[in-house]
């Protein structure tokens, strides 16, 4: 077997062998790194982001987002409990801090730790804006978004070594380089990007539903950030997330749907 073959045989082990189900799709996906070795490392980094920001504590703001997200993981536990995945959330450690920067912004590293910025608290609007946005980020590390983009960028490479082991002739592989950059961005790594923010957006519905929030309250949420960028966005196909208007409708098709999940949950009254 020459070497390009085994290159090749070698990324289809790998990529057979390395797969995850995610609970709540259903669907096989990448995980070549496993998360015993991916939440030691973003714990590490999130304390030293703590320690290297303003971190706000005692405050009505800060309060509000530690109480909202604790809603959301016990959501969360309560719904993958009930769907047999009892050990699922193994090696979490729930954290929420809302930090002090003017950017619009939150997000939730792998193993569950989260930073609201204060930039983001004006579009929030208040608590279910607060839980919309928190169910957002909390469903990205719930679904593994992580592990798969770095197993994502991992295939992405090897493809590029592939690609350059197996081309010997130097402009040929000039083109191929150009070539592949740009197509496995456009084509693979960015459409990857926005399904990941459609799937957080749909999972997010369904947990700030069963902790007890509109659900709704996730489409006018977009229509502030919306309206604070402005309509400044790339095209879609260029961008790493959906449209705001994208967005908007696929939550007003979806919310029904939560407030029927989290019925099965006893949750019949939601806080706007």
């Amino acid at each position: 077997m020459n070497l390009k073959n085994k290159i090749v045989a070698f990324g289809a082990v790998a990529l057979f062998l390395s797969c995850a189900t995610n609970p709540f799709t259903g669907k096989k996906t990448l995980a070549l790194v496993p998360n015993s070795q991916i939440f030691p490392t973003a714990f590490a980094q999130y304390d030293q982001f703590l320690n290297e920001n303003k971190v706000i504590t005692g405050t009505k703001d800060a309060d509000m987002v530690k109480r909202v997200g604790q809603k959301i993981a016990v959501a969360a536990e309560r719904w993958l409990n009930a769907n047999g995945y009892q050990s699922y959330l193994e090696g979490y450690k729930w954290e929420y801090n809302l930090v002090e920067d003017k950017t619009v912004n939150a997000w939730c590293m792998p193993g569950g730790k989260i930073v609201f910025y204060t930039g983001i608290l004006p579009i929030a609007d208040g608590e279910s804006g607060i839980a919309a946005i928190m169910g957002h980020e909390v469903s990205h590390a719930l679904a593994n978004h992580g592990q798969q983009r770095m197993s994502a960028g991992m295939l992405q490479q090897f493809g590029a070594v592939a690609g350059n082991v197996a081309i010997k002739d130097q402009q040929t592989l000039n083109i191929f380089n150009q070539a592949y950059g740009v197509g496995t961005t456009v084509g693979v790594m960015l459409p990857f990007s926005r399904n990941h923010e459609s799937q957080a957006d749909e999972i997010g519905l369904y947990l700030m539903a069963i902790a007890g929030y509109e659900p709704m309250e996730a489409a006018n949420l977009w229509r502030r950030m919306s309206a604070q960028s402005g309509g400044q966005a790339p095209p879609e196909f260029l961008s790493t997330h959906p449209s705001n208007e994208t967005r908007i409708k696929n939550i007003e098709a979806l919310a029904p749907k939560a407030v029927e999940e989290a019925k099965k949950f006893g949750v019949t009254s939601f806080k706007s």
